[in-house]
């Protein structure tokens, strides 16, 4: 089992970044891999609840909280979200609010880093 550290750093619909990294979270998760996903700078949007985008459009958050109930990890960078005006109240439940600290460990332990 390999421990993947997915750092997304793209808003929802801004392109597909996001879509791409949320698909191999996914894909990664399911295949028996431990994923914990970092979301820095406009990535912290992903985050936001009650997301409702378009019809035909797809729905990062639900996405989101779907692989958060699978057992994936997900936090948000503290200093991104507050320049962002993105209150940890307004986050998807068990999107967790962390420092950079946390990244640096998580990143010390993984066994693959990748970024969106």
């Amino acid at each position: 089992m390999t421990t993947f550290t997915l750092i997304i750093y793209d808003a929802p619909i801004a392109n597909e970044r996001a879509l791409t990294a949320l698909r191999f979270a996914w894909t990664a998760d399911l295949e028996g891999h431990k994923v914990q996903i970092w979301l820095f700078e406009n990535g912290v949007y992903l985050a936001k609840k009650n997301q409702k985008p378009s019809q035909g459009l797809t729905n990062y958050g639900q996405m989101l909280e779907d692989l958060i109930k699978s057992g994936v990890d997900v936090k948000a960078c503290v200093v991104c979200a507050e320049a962002r005006g993105v209150a940890p109240g307004e986050l998807i439940d068990g999107v967790k609010i962390a420092t950079i600290h946390e990244l640096i460990e998580w990143t010390a332990n993984s066994d693959k880093t990748i970024t969106f």
